[in-house]
């Protein structure tokens, strides 16, 4: 996890006078609040994206980093000004989404179900400001719900497992113990049954729900990882953020294969590591994100659920490295049953 929060305004003047208030600077601070990083661009938008991230921020290497890559192609592509903010603590959630509204952006995303709380007093204050909330549901006229089919792809990764499993022996590390990383193991268990029902699958939390801690456990995860291989299992799924390195590690020094999550952690990774990244389960969030930006760009305002899943192309499965090949034309043809609901996939273990 990240010791420092930085704040990316892609604004006016008159704004960074502002911020340079909230702050205490207009170019860097080390306050506990935001520090602030001001980058100068033309932008042929008059929207100004604001982007919240959850602990970790960019360069989790999953959940955030995807939240960013959607505002980056915002900012490219629609030409909108951007403020992004770090969580370093819990509290850091409402002052980060009042000092968005302060900063005057529209709409305002919050990265992560741990928003839900303090968004919905400041959607219902700010009723003229389109907020957005990934993996959770605010039930207000302004907000957007973004929520996504996550065991759906699980099981995709899960069938992964099984179908390329040598031992019939594979594991799954979650995060904090929660309904949503349960949606994750519930997926991922599914699909290894559906291809070998008798194979054994090993199940982890890194920690309770409320514990922050689960979200940047490298060593625990590592640690679970390690035993688990040491055990027999070949394959081991990671739904726990920046916990995932953690068994990218260990399964490098087992000769073993990890899964990543959310994003394409192949592409992410160092060469060594490629080696034993069999795929990872995409979570689009950057897709969730971008149409958000491009829905109020273009005059979209309202609130509303939206979901992503397997027919929408908002979850999936990684190929990268190629170790798939195989087996694709299996795991096509579990997602083809999917999408037309000849399987339905459980969201609880």
């Amino acid at each position: 996890m990240r010791k420092s929060k930085r704040f990316t305004l892609l604004a006016t003047v008159a704004a960074l006078g502002v911020l340079a208030a909230a702050c205490g600077s207009s170019t860097k601070s080390s306050s506990t609040n935001a520090g602030a990083t001001t980058t100068a661009a033309a932008a042929s938008s008059n929207v100004t994206a604001g982007l919240a991230f959850d602990t970790g921020g960019r360069g989790d290497g999953t959940f955030n980093d995807s939240a960013g890559r959607g505002l980056d192609q915002a900012v490219s592509q629609l030409g909108v000004k951007k403020i992004e903010l770090d969580a370093v603590k819990d509290e850091d959630r409402k002052s980060n989404l009042l000092l968005l509204v302060q900063q005057k952006a529209n709409p305002i995303i919050g990265v992560g179900f741990l928003f839900g709380d303090p968004m919905l007093p400041i959607a219902k204050a700010n009723p003229n400001t389109t907020f957005a909330i990934i993996d959770s549901v605010v039930d207000a006229p302004n907000v957007r719900s973004l929520v996504f089919a996550e065991n759906e792809g699980s099981f995709l990764v899960g069938a992964a497992a099984a179908l390329k499993s040598k031992t019939g022996h594979i594991g799954f590390i979650g995060g904090q113990e929660v309904d949503l990383i349960k949606k994750f193991e519930a997926g991922y268990i599914a699909g290894a049954k559906a291809v070998n029902p008798s194979i054994k699958i090993e199940s982890k939390y890194l920690g309770p729900a409320g514990d922050n801690s689960a979200w940047g456990n490298v060593a625990g995860a590592k640690e679970i990882a390690k035993g688990w291989y040491d055990a027999g299992a070949d394959v081991i799924y990671t739904a726990a953020g920046g916990s995932g390195a953690g068994t990218i590690q260990a399964a490098v020094e087992a000769g073993k294969w990890a899964i990543g999550v959310d994003s394409d952690q192949y592409l992410l990774a160092k060469p060594d590591e490629q080696k034993h990244i069999l795929t990872s389960m995409l979570k689009h969030v950057d897709v969730a994100v971008f149409q958000t930006f491009k829905a109020v760009a273009d005059g979209d305002t309202k609130g509303g659920i939206i979901t992503f899943d397997l027919k929408t192309d908002g979850v999936g499965y990684a190929t990268s490295g190629g170790y798939l090949d195989d087996v694709k034309a299996k795991l096509e043809a579990y997602k083809a049953d999917i999408i037309s609901g000849k399987i339905v996939v459980p969201t609880k273990p």
